[in-house]
């Protein structure tokens, strides 16, 4: 059985949901802060904080066999306010998680980690040994925990696999699970509530960047595809019984004019965009090397920008039920 904390989240049930797919038994810890129930539809639910000592009934009513960690605070803009909630519970909480793991024996644990690790890249694509210098509290405890992990494998009977995110997007093609947030940080259900006339207008932050339409750019990744790669990095645990790291991006880029302009097409809706000046701390592109992945797991993205709003204006519908 694998237990997926942080399952009642986006990213993370959707991978309950794939794992299920794939023959898997799971149990998601979530102690719904951020994540929804009612997203857990497949396995068994435990309502807890994985940085309590209620964690440690959860290993003792169940036979875990690994752990896909998903639980994690993730907005930069909030990790720069309250840096402390941050590094407590992205990074604390997991040092007990790992505490508890050892004393039941458990051994294969897959992190979700951020391409923020790397802060501004000084080269494009981006490789997983590339210079880790995060700019934010997020990133930085997501690196820290990175590192935590690597400490955990050096004294053996432990492996790990850690999966650093660009843009996730889309939704479920089912409709089932979707991507709701609370408050809305993602570009594409930020285009898409203008679409569908939640918002009044939708803003650039930027068009003076170097890139050839003067917006930023970023690699875009469906969650069904970061689902299945958490599936084949269980699943090399299981058979190669080594630690790794993997990058996990499309490895192209869209700019922010240009989803704005799939949404448009996709939706068969116009709106009103603005543009604002730039964010502090914005890089101007980011793109993922997936290459590493591609060669080693086999892994390979399935779904492009198209096919990623397609499933995200799906959700959406059905959430406004248009």
């Amino acid at each position: 059985m694998i237990l997926v904390t942080g399952g009642a989240g986006y990213i993370g049930s959707h991978t309950n949901k794939a794992l299920h797919a794939a023959g898997y038994d799971t149990v998601v810890v979530d102690n719904l802060c951020k994540g929804y129930e009612n997203f857990v539809k497949w396995g068994f639910f435990e309502d807890c904080d994985f940085g309590s000592g209620d964690l440690r009934e959860v290993f003792k009513n169940y036979d875990i066999d690994g752990v896909i960690h998903f639980a994690a605070f993730s907005s930069v803009a909030e990790s720069v306010q309250m840096p402390q909630k941050y590094f407590k519970n992205n990074y604390k909480n997991t040092l007990n998680l790992l505490k508890i793991m050892r004393e039941f024996g458990v051994d294969k644990f897959i992190l979700s980690s951020t391409a923020a690790v790397y802060g501004n890249p000084k080269q494009i694509p981006i490789t997983e040994d590339s210079e880790l210098k995060p700019i934010n509290p997020y990133g930085h405890s997501k690196f820290i925990t990175e590192k935590a992990l690597e400490r955990e494998a050096e004294k053996g009977d432990f492996n790990y696999v850690s999966l650093r995110y660009f843009n996730a997007a889309g939704c479920d093609f089912d409709c089932e699970i979707g991507e709701l947030h609370d408050p809305e940080t993602h570009l594409i259900p930020l285009v898409l509530d203008a679409a569908i006339g939640k918002r009044d207008s939708i803003s650039i932050f930027g068009d003076d960047y170097d890139t050839p339409d003067g917006t930023c750019i970023r690699d875009y990744i469906h969650v069904n595809d970061l689902a299945d790669a958490h599936i084949k990095a269980y699943e090399y645990l299981c058979n190669e019984n080594e630690s790794n790291i993997f990058n996990l991006g499309n490895g192209e880029g869209y700019s922010v004019r240009e989803v704005i302009d799939m949404c448009k097409k996709v939706t068969g809706c116009d709106f009103e965009v603005k543009i604002d000046e730039r964010r502090e701390g914005d890089p101007a592109v980011l793109i993922a090397d997936s290459t590493k992945i591609h060669e080693k797991l086999g892994w390979t993205p399935q779904y492009d920008l198209e096919q990623i709003v397609e499933s995200a204006w799906k959700w959406h519908e059905k959430m406004n039920k248009i």
